[in-house]
């Protein structure tokens, strides 16, 4: 072949190819002469053949080895895409395949599965509402289900367990409005101020006619039936706890209702160095805290109607619990100004002296406790009791072990505390601070959605 030969590119070799790598020589080529070494436009594509656009970034061929053992290439060489780089062809990791969305593809579905006794028992969106609020699920969390709301999500929880979705859901959780149903507890509640009120009548009127036996007899009997007629009322109405109430506290309320009839005059007996006899007792304060039986009966139902009204009407958590705490202050404010109207009636018609100040703050402790018991929070009305009891039981005891020898210490708290407000200040304390203590608890406890529903 002569040497002008070799100096022609072959066609089938591609334009990157013979820009990058040398051409290959030909052995007859070789034998011959050398080949001339093509320029820079010779190395270049054909007229009118573009150029890859990999090829300007594409590595020198000096750092891609090529085998030398058979130099001869073959008759008809095909075409080959130039070889990437060692250092270049491994940094692009591997990608994985997405295999979908993580989670289940209906997340209402699972939740349904977890509170499916809930919503089964349920008669209404609301109650589910509640029950998902008391397991701790929120609007936030609501919001991972898809939802705005607790009561949103409720609603499609309601729809879709199966027995239920065909309720009415305009059911209503808001107490009975039956007009007898009403007059039958109002009519309890009022038994236990009539029970003592007869009590002191008779006692006012058998004064000098019989003897002391006979009057405490006439005294005990109408005790015993205030407080059966108080079990009354306890039992139906707004104030039932349906069996939620403890035997401590009911033992707790025995204990400061018994001291307000004689602590006082215990307190002032033992200051004075005594006790001396049989101490006065202060019956005022007991007739107005019985009497308010009713009007406490009264607060916590329109409380609960109102209550209810809200929930129904509101459409988040939030909203409802700032809509409650109002209601929550309100009843306590108005119980706390009939109880002062009543116990100052009470001291006007009976007399026999007593702290108003220390009933009426155990009138509002105890309206709290109850409430509290009643909407499903019994613990936290058993401590408030017992710590108002632990004070008034303090109180004496630090006073006799003040007078032993060393220990008149103990008794300084007591005695500062009487001399500057009166013998009434220790009830006034006690359950004052206890019930304060329950109010902050009632106004967090109480507005929830769950204390307001049968759950």
């Amino acid at each position: 072949m002569p040497a002008t030969a070799s100096a022609t590119r072959p066609e089938s070799v591609p334009a990157t190819a013979s820009a990058l790598d040398p051409a290959p020589v030909p052995a007859t080529a070789s034998a011959t002469g050398p080949a001339p070494v093509p320029d820079a436009a010779s190395a270049t594509a054909p007229a009118g053949t573009p150029v890859p656009a990999e090829a300007e970034d594409t590595p020198p061929a000096a750092e891609d080895p090529v085998p030398h053992e058979d130099p001869t290439p073959p008759d008809n060489p095909a075409p080959h895409p130039a070889p990437r780089a060692p250092e270049l062809a491994h940094t692009a990791p591997a990608r994985k395949l997405s295999t979908g969305r993580r989670g289940p593809a209906d997340p209402v579905k699972s939740l349904m599965h977890r509170h499916r006794e809930l919503c089964e028992r349920a008669v209404d969106p609301l109650e589910i509402a509640a029950g998902l609020e008391a397991h701790g699920v929120t609007d936030r969390t609501a919001a991972r289900y898809r939802h705005r709301d607790v009561f949103s999500l409720a609603e499609e929880l309601f729809a879709r367990v199966p027995g239920v979705a065909g309720e009415p859901v305009g059911v209503s959780f808001a107490p009975a409005r039956d007009i007898e149903t009403r007059a039958a507890w109002s009519l309890r509640a009022l038994l236990p101020g009539a029970a003592c009120l007869a009590t002191f009548v008779a006692l006012r009127f058998t004064e000098g006619v019989l003897d002391g036996g006979a009057r405490l007899a006439i005294g005990s009997g109408g005790g015993l039936l205030a407080l059966t007629a108080l079990a009354l009322a306890l039992r139906t109405g707004p104030l039932c706890a349906d069996g939620r109430s403890s035997g401590a506290t009911g033992l707790f309320g025995c204990w400061l209702l018994g001291y307000v009839l004689y602590g006082d005059a215990l307190l002032h007996q033992l200051l004075s160095g005594g006790p001396e006899g049989p101490w006065d007792i202060t019956p005022a304060p007991l007739l107005g805290l019985a009497v308010a039986v009713a009007p406490a009966a009264w607060c916590a139902h329109l409380f609960s109607v109102h209550a209810h009204r809200k929930l129904n009407g509101s459409r988040a958590l939030e909203e409802f619990a700032a809509g409650v705490r109002p209601l929550l202050f309100a009843a306590v404010a108005f119980f706390l100004c009939v109880l002062g109207g009543l116990l100052y009636l009470a001291g006007l018609g009976i007399g026999g002296g007593g702290s108003q100040a220390g009933a009426s703050a155990l009138g509002v402790l105890l309206l709290l406790a109850r409430l509290l018991t009643v909407h499903g929070f019994p613990e936290p009305a058993a401590t408030g009791l017992a710590a108002a009891c632990a004070v008034e039981v303090a109180a004496p005891a630090l006073v006799l072990a003040g007078r032993l020898p060393g220990l008149d210490a103990l008794a300084r708290p007591v005695e500062v505390l009487i001399g500057a407000a009166g013998t009434g200040a220790v009830p006034a304390v006690a359950c004052g601070a206890a019930a304060l203590a329950l109010l902050t608890t009632a106004t967090v406890a109480l507005s929830r959605a769950s204390a307001h529903t049968a759950v």
